[in-house]
């Protein structure tokens, strides 16, 4: 099977597009504003530390208009990781609702 198969790239993303994928260690964007472009799969993804210190990663659209989607982004062990699986990116918080007491 050549890379260039239809068959073997569909394979390959399914297999690794659904898990994390190291991007680089985390001292490659020390400061506030750096960024690194890296393209994943075939897709430009580009990884920013913000002004808040957190490490935050976007797929770069190609539309017109269209601005960058955000993707999961994980630091462990100074390691920048993405997950560009749709389905894990759904974050869903907890509905937190105040609940009225109860007289007796």
């Amino acid at each position: 099977m050549t890379p260039d198969d239809r068959d073997f790239r569909r394979e390959m993303a399914s297999a690794y597009r659904s898990g994390w994928q190291f991007i680089d260690l985390v001292t490659a964007i020390p400061h506030p504003g750096d960024s690194l472009m890296v393209t994943l799969f075939g897709q430009p993804i580009v990884v920013v530390r913000e002004e808040d210190e957190d490490v935050r990663a976007y797929r770069c659209l190609r539309r017109p208009r269209g601005a960058p989607q955000p993707v999961r982004c994980e630091v462990r062990y100074g390691m920048v990781f993405v997950n560009l699986d749709q389905r894990d990116h759904q974050l869903f918080e907890p509905d937190i609702t105040t609940a009225t007491p109860r007289s007796a």
